[in-house]
C-alpha cells in the first residue's frame, strides 16, 4: 500500500510498469462495461491527463489519440451485457478490469484501480479513491474507456433510432425512460436493472 495518496504523483507512481485502471458504464441501462489499462511512457508525457468526465468530448477523443500513440501499452475490455445481468454490475466491472489489465502487451510491475475496491488477481496493485483525477495513468485509462464507449452507445443509436443513446449513452434519462415505455426494451438493455425490469414486467 502506498503510505501518502498525495506521493501518487511522484515520479515512482509514473515510472515504468505502472498500469492505472477505470472503467466507463456502471450508472447506464444499456450497452456494456467498458475499462481500460493503461501504462504511461516517462519518456512521451502526456499533457492534460484528467477525469475523462470534466473533459470535452473533442479533447477526450484528442487525447485518446495521443494516449493510444504515446503508452507503452494499453487495453481496451469489456463485460457484456449478458455477463452484467448474469453476475450483477459490480462483478461485471471487475471483471472488465481484469480482462483489461490482461490483454496489456507489457505486463505491469503495479496496477493502480480507480476506486475503493480490486479485482480478485495476483498483481501488486490497489485501489485509489478520485483515481481519475489524481493519477495519470488512471486518468489515461478512464479516457479511452469512455471514448471506447460514448463511440460503441453512438453506433447504437443509428441502429436503433428514437432511444436517443447518442445524446444520453444509455444513461435513464428521461428521454430513454420514455423511449423505454414507447418502443420497449432492447437486446442492449441490462434487464436486471430496476427501470428495465419495470418495463419488462408491464410489456
Amino acid at each position: 500500500m502506498v503510505a501518502q495518496m498525495d506521493d501518487l504523483f511522484t515520479a515512482d507512481y509514473e515510472g515504468p510498469g505502472i498500469a492505472g485502471v477505470d472503467e466507463v458504464g456502471r450508472g447506464p441501462l444499456a450497452g456494456d462495461v467498458v475499462a481500460a489499462a493503461v501504462i504511461l511512457d516517462p519518456q512521451r508525457p502526456i499533457a492534460g491527463l484528467r477525469d475523462s468526465k470534466k473533459l470535452s468530448e473533442q479533447r477526450r477523443e484528442a487525447l485518446a489519440v495521443m494516449i493510444r500513440e504515446r503508452a507503452l501499452a494499453f487495453c481496451v475490455a469489456r463485460a457484456t451485457v449478458a455477463e452484467i445481468d448474469a453476475i450483477n454490475i459490480l462483478q461485471a466491472s471487475l471483471l472488465a478490469m481484469r480482462r483489461a489489465v490482461q490483454g496489456l502487451a507489457v505486463q505491469p510491475r503495479y496496477v493502480l484501480v480507480d476506486g475503493n475496491r480490486l479485482p480478485h488477481w495476483d498483481y501488486a496493485s490497489e485501489p485509489v479513491v478520485k483515481g481519475d483525477d489524481r493519477v495519470p495513468a488512471i486518468a489515461a485509462a478512464s479516457i479511452l474507456a469512455k471514448v471506447q464507449r460514448d463511440a460503441e452507445l453512438v453506433a447504437l443509436d443509428a441502429r436503433f433510432p428514437g432511444y436517443g443513446f447518442a445524446a444520453h449513452k444509455g444513461y435513464p434519462t428521461r428521454r430513454h425512460l420514455h423511449a423505454l415505455a414507447e418502443l420497449g426494451v432492447t437486446e442492449h438493455h441490462r434487464r436486471s436493472f430496476a427501470p428495465v425490469k419495470k418495463f419488462l414486467a408491464g410489456a
